[in-house]
C-alpha cells in the first residue's frame, strides 16, 4: 500500500506573500514543514506540490522531490491531486504547506485509520475548544461527529446550537478540526472531479464537497491544534512556541 504526503506550497498568499519561504527561526517556513513530515513513519514519500520554482529550489535542497503544478488551482486538495496524477499511491496525505508545528504521529495516526480497513474515504483531525472566545471565531472551524467518529458537518459557525441560550453550553461538546486529511486516492480523484457544491460555496469549505458526495470521513482526537502562519505576526507565535519546545526539551535531558 502505497502512502504519499503531499505539501501544497503556492507562492501567492492575500495577507503574507511568499510566506511558504519567510524565514522562522533561520531557516524558510516550508523547510519546518517539510522536516516533521519526513518524520513520520508511515510515509513512503514526501513531495512538495507548488507553482514556484524558488520553491522547489529549497525543498530540492532536503532532498525531498518537488511537483510544479499549474498556479490556478481553488484549493490545496485540486494541487496535491494533481501532482500525484499517475503515482501508485493508495493513500495521499494533504499536509498544510502553512502549519510548521505539524504533528508526524498525527499523520501517522491518520494513515493508520485508512490503512486499518475500508470504512472510511478520508481522516482528519479535531481537538478540544476550551474557550468562548476560540468557539466564537469564524476563522476556526468546528466539526460534529457521529458515535463512530464520523463528520457530520463542519461549520465556521457555532455547532451544535444551544437553543436555550449560549450561557448554558457545554464546552466539552465542541472540537475544532484541524486542517489535515488523509484520502484514498480513488476518492481524491473523485471528489476534484466534482464542481463545488452549495454548502461549499458558503461555508468556503471544501470539506464540505467531500460529504456532500457521501464520503464517511473519520476524525480522530489530537491535544495539539497546530499554528498556522499567516501573518508577521504568526512568525513571532511560532518562533516562541519554538522557544518553549527548545527549553522544555533541555530541562528534560538535565533531570
Amino acid at each position: 500500500m502505497g502512502v504519499i504526503g503531499v505539501i501544497p506550497a503556492r507562492w501567492g498568499s492575500t495577507r503574507l506573500p511568499g510566506k511558504i519561504l519567510v524565514e522562522i527561526a533561520g531557516k524558510p517556513l516550508i523547510c519546518w514543514v517539510v522536516e516533521n513530515a519526513c518524520r513520520a513513519t508511515k510515509l513512503d514519500e514526501v513531495i512538495v506540490a507548488t507553482d514556484d520554482q524558488r520553491i522547489a529550489d529549497v525543498v530540492q535542497k532536503l532532498g525531498v522531490r518537488a511537483v510544479m503544478t499549474r498556479a490556478d488551482h481553488q484549493s490545496g486538495t485540486d494541487r496535491i491531486a494533481e501532482a500525484v496524477e499517475g503515482q501508485a499511491a493508495e493513500i495521499v496525505v494533504n499536509i498544510q504547506g502553512d502549519e510548521p508545528l505539524v504533528d508526524p504521529s498525527l499523520i501517522d495516526e491518520l494513515v493508520g485509520v485508512l490503512a486499518g480497513g475500508n470504512q472510511w474515504d478520508m481522516a482528519t483531525a479535531a481537538a478540544p475548544i476550551s474557550d468562548t472566545e476560540t468557539l466564537e471565531k469564524t476563522q476556526v472551524v468546528k466539526v460534529v461527529c457521529d458515535s463512530e467518529g464520523g463528520a457530520l458537518y463542519f461549520s465556521r459557525s457555532v455547532i451544535p446550537h444551544v437553543r436555550d441560550g449560549a450561557g448554558d453550553r457545554d464546552l466539552s461538546l465542541y472540537r475544532r478540526h484541524i486542517g489535515i486529511y488523509a484520502y484514498r486516492s480513488s476518492f481524491l480523484a473523485r471528489m476534484v472531479a466534482e464542481p463545488q457544491c452549495a454548502l461549499e460555496k458558503a461555508e468556503k469549505l471544501e470539506q464540505l464537497r467531500a460529504l456532500h458526495l457521501g464520503a464517511k470521513i473519520a476524525v480522530v482526537d489530537s491535544c495539539e491544534t497546530g499554528i498556522g502562519v499567516d501573518t508577521a505576526e504568526d512568525v513571532a507565535v511560532v518562533e516562541k512556541e519554538l522557544r518553549r519546545r527548545a527549553q522544555t526539551q533541555q530541562e528534560g535531558g538535565e533531570s
